[in-house]
């Protein structure tokens, strides 16, 4: 009886101390995150739509937080500035990552500089010949984000901002720069 009792009360001690044992990030070497990404396009009119869908990203870490990152984004709208025209854009962006993450915390802050191809489509994209029903053009991402650990190997990505600008004929400075901001799922290897 005597045993069971303290047994009984070294549990509950101990329980309370692994209670507090919060789970951190993990330092694996390899990141994928999937997440839902809504685009607000700072067009030239000034008119402004929202494009909505979802983004894949790798990264490697490589050297103290740095690593390098490959985004993949795709987006949709049916209806540009009111005119009943759709666009769909597909980012497949490359560049480096730093991610700094305090000692035994939850959350890691990221930061990036991305670079890469913009492919629109069904749409219009004016040229001088008259207009393209798709085009291609640079793409810069540069931005940042949170993680938030649920467990060890999964995090929420909390939030992620970035800058996007698409290098895309629009009939005046065939250049849209553009407000990007996600949030998802990243697990972690």
């Amino acid at each position: 009886m005597r045993s069971s009792v303290g047994f009984m009360l070294l549990l509950g001690m101990i329980s309370p101390l692994l209670a507090q044992n919060k789970p951190v990030v993990s330092q694996g070497h390899l990141e994928v995150a999937i997440t839902y990404n809504a685009i607000r396009p700072g067009a030239p009119s000034g008119d402004r739509f929202w494009l909505q869908g979802g983004s894949v990203q790798l990264e490697g870490k490589f050297f103290h937080g740095l690593g390098a990152v490959a985004d993949v984004t795709g987006q949709h709208t049916a209806n540009m500035h009111g005119s009943g025209v759709g666009l769909d854009l597909v980012t497949a962006t490359f560049g480096p990552r730093y991610t700094w993450q305090p000692a035994h915390r939850r959350y890691a802050f990221f930061g990036q500089a991305l670079a890469g191809e913009a492919n629109g489509f069904n749409s219009i994209f004016p040229n001088s010949a008259g207009a393209d029903n798709s085009a291609n053009g640079m793409a810069l991402k540069v931005g940042g984000g949170i993680n938030y650990a649920l467990l060890r190997r999964l995090a929420v990505r909390a939030v992620e901002v970035d800058w996007l600008r698409t290098q895309l004929p629009n009939s005046t400075t065939n250049v849209q720069n553009s407000l990007q901001l996600g949030a998802g799922l990243v697990y972690l290897f």
